[in-house]
């Protein structure tokens, strides 16, 4: 039997932009019916028939960014801080190249994303045809799931549906990745460019989406993690974020599962806000581990026999190299990729933590864990470290009347209100909020944590204040801020209250901790690595109409924070500090905590 002509009666006759619009208002219906709320547009031409349905759907919110790379980060931030797929719309050629940095740490942090790139027709590739590049697999294999349908058509309207809901789904770690992440959809358009939009076809009655995916429930009875637990006399959790998990469900998994052992467990920086306290049953939340474990005999005192990892490894070095070195037996689980950067590892749950949580008390039967055998002693050794740490590192701060990045990044997570979004960046930022941030509830942290990149922070911290409507802080040095400078481009006038918090140490305040600042040392390390860049960030900050405060001492750094958000809007406040003087002052630390610990 041959095909029917006009699978969707009414589209057969219409003119090619009016499919086109058609084609484009089909996908953003089913998006929208398929939860997506957020979309960032992107300007340019051949874009036209999507980023006109977009704009014209009243359930779609819509952010304009003039720079690609960082809208796309932007619609990065949106997807971390909610959940759900965000949508960055680029117009053709090179504008579609920008997207990849948000891609990849996308693609690696397991944050859903639907990159839609516009693209030339066919008849204009490879004959010198303006703004017209190889778009096929741009981005590799950084992304679940990558498709170019060609020239809308009306023949193919009968599949529109489909392709706008398995977008979302692949997205959303729905399909056969199994992983949330970024899809890249490469839409071609021939001119003319703007259409009317026919009547759509028809989708599920009641609105319903056209693809549902009924999720299969993890379990991981029947593993032989059991008799691990039960043998540990040293157990020990270290706690990461689980990629495409929010991180409040990882910190309540972690305290559930450290509370019914009696282990101590060790945050990463994106579990300062959810986590804090000492749990039941004698649980230990160590904030300080970093600073601890650097003290050979410390280290060795607290050396544990079993350790399970919970989500991505943390930022910690010392953490991780310690953990690496200490003989445990290391379960590592996660439902998203491969986490075993020391490849030492012996087991691996491939299911969410709070999998693990309901799984293990399955197999007690009684609705706690399990009955560890654990040390008389053990969790109540972590406990006092970390009281002592605690205490040594307040001693060192409160001597400092100037402002130090330590003390800052405590101060900033210990400012915020309950419900406020941090979004921290890579390099020192994330390590001094890992190291130094006193555990505490009530804030959502996050992070680009997948490639560890500095790329796109404040787009990133754009896109999380859209998404939650909170006041949001982000802590960022400047370096990434000016690598994000486009970030600022519009962003008074979003609607949203975000407060900049940039460390300034005019250049790469992390390389001071490397070898490199001694050998080669001097002018060689400043020209290659410390690279001074002399801009005044309150003249940038200006050019974009935004006011920035400078808090003149360290006990001013948390009042202009709480102060600036309460002022709402975005606002900067900028911390000048001193590369050299910010080696010391971690060492200061340091050597506190190991002289406050150290057994005797």
């Amino acid at each position: 039997m041959a095909p029917d002509p006009d699978p969707v009666p009414g589209l057969a006759g219409l003119s090619p932009s009016d499919v086109a619009a058609t084609f484009c208002a089909t996908l953003v219906d089913e998006w929208v019916r398929a939860g997506l709320t957020d979309a960032v547009v992107c300007p340019g031409s051949r874009s036209t028939p999507m980023a006109l349905a977009l704009h014209s759907h009243p359930e779609v919110r819509i952010h304009v960014h003039h720079d690609e790379r960082a809208g796309a980060f932007t619609a990065l931030g949106l997807g971390l801080a909610s959940g759900r797929p965000a949508i960055v719309l680029t117009t053709s050629g090179t504008a579609a190249a920008e997207l990849h940095p948000a891609v990849v740490e996308a693609h690696q942090s397991s944050v859903p994303l639907l990159a839609l790139t516009a693209d030339r027709p066919p008849e204009l590739a490879d004959v010198a045809a303006p703004q017209t590049i190889d778009q096929v697999h741009l981005f590799g294999r950084a992304v679940r799931w990558y498709h170019a349908p060609g020239v809308p058509e009306a023949a193919a309207a009968g599949t529109w549906r489909a392709l706008a809901g398995r977008s979302l789904a692949e997205a959303r770690g729905e399909g056969a990745a199994a992983r949330p992440g970024p899809v890249h959809l490469d839409l071609a358009f021939r001119e003319p460019l703007v259409g009317r939009p026919a009547p759509l076809p028809p989708g599920r009655p009641d609105g319903r989406p056209w693809v549902e995916v009924v999720p299969v429930g993890a379990t991981v009875q029947g593993t032989d993690l059991d008799p691990v637990v039960r043998l540990a006399r040293r157990g020990l959790l270290v706690a990461g974020t689980e990629p495409g998990e929010r991180p409040a469900a990882t910190a309540d998994a972690a305290l559930r599962i450290a509370s019914a052992l009696g282990w101590p467990v060790l945050l990463d920086a994106r579990l300062r806000g959810a986590l804090g306290g000492r749990g039941r049953r004698g649980s230990v939340v160590v904030g300080a581990a970093d600073a601890l474990l650097r003290d050979p005999a410390t280290a060795d005192a607290l050396r544990p026999d079993v350790v399970l990892h919970l989500g991505a490894p943390v930022a910690s070095r010392v953490v991780g190299e310690w953990v690496a070195a200490s003989g445990a037996t290391e379960v590592r689980v996660g439902a998203h990729g491969w986490t075993d950067p020391s490849a030492t590892g012996a087991h691996r749950v491939a299911a969410p933590a709070a999998a693990l949580v309901a799984s293990m008390a399955a197999v007690d039967g009684a609705g706690s864990l399990v009955a560890p055998a654990t040390e008389a002693g053990w969790a109540d050794r972590w406990a006092g470290a970390e009281a002592a740490a605690q205490a040594a590192f307040d001693e060192v701060l409160a001597g400092h009347d100037e402002v130090t990045e330590p003390g800052t990044a405590r101060a900033v997570l210990a400012a915020l209100d309950e419900g406020t979004t941090l979004v921290v960046s890579s390099s020192m930022p994330v390590r001094d909020l890992e190291w130094y941030g006193r555990p505490r509830r009530g804030v959502q942290v996050l992070a680009n944590r997948g490639a560890n990149g500095i790329d796109g922070v404040v787009s990133t911290a754009v896109g999380a204040a859209l998404a939650t409507g909170a006041p949001t802080a982000c802590l960022v040095g400047d370096v990434a801020l000016l690598h994000d400078a486009n970030a600022l481009l519009r962003a008074a006038g979003r609607g949203i209250d975000l407060t900049v918090v940039v460390v300034d140490n005019d250049g790469g305040g992390i390389f001071s901790f490397l070898p490199q600042a001694s050998e080669p040392g001097g002018a060689t390390f400043e020209a290659l690595y410390g690279t001074p860049h002399g801009v005044d960030l309150r003249v940038l900050a200006a050019a974009h109409g935004l006011v920035t405060v400078e808090p003149a001492g360290a006990a001013e750094v948390g009042p202009a924070v709480r102060a600036s958000l309460a002022a709402g809007g975005v606002r900067v406040v900028r911390v000048a500090t001193d590369r050299a003087a910010n080696v010391a002052v971690h060492r200061e630390l340091h050597d506190a905590v190991a002289a406050a610990v150290r057994p005797t």
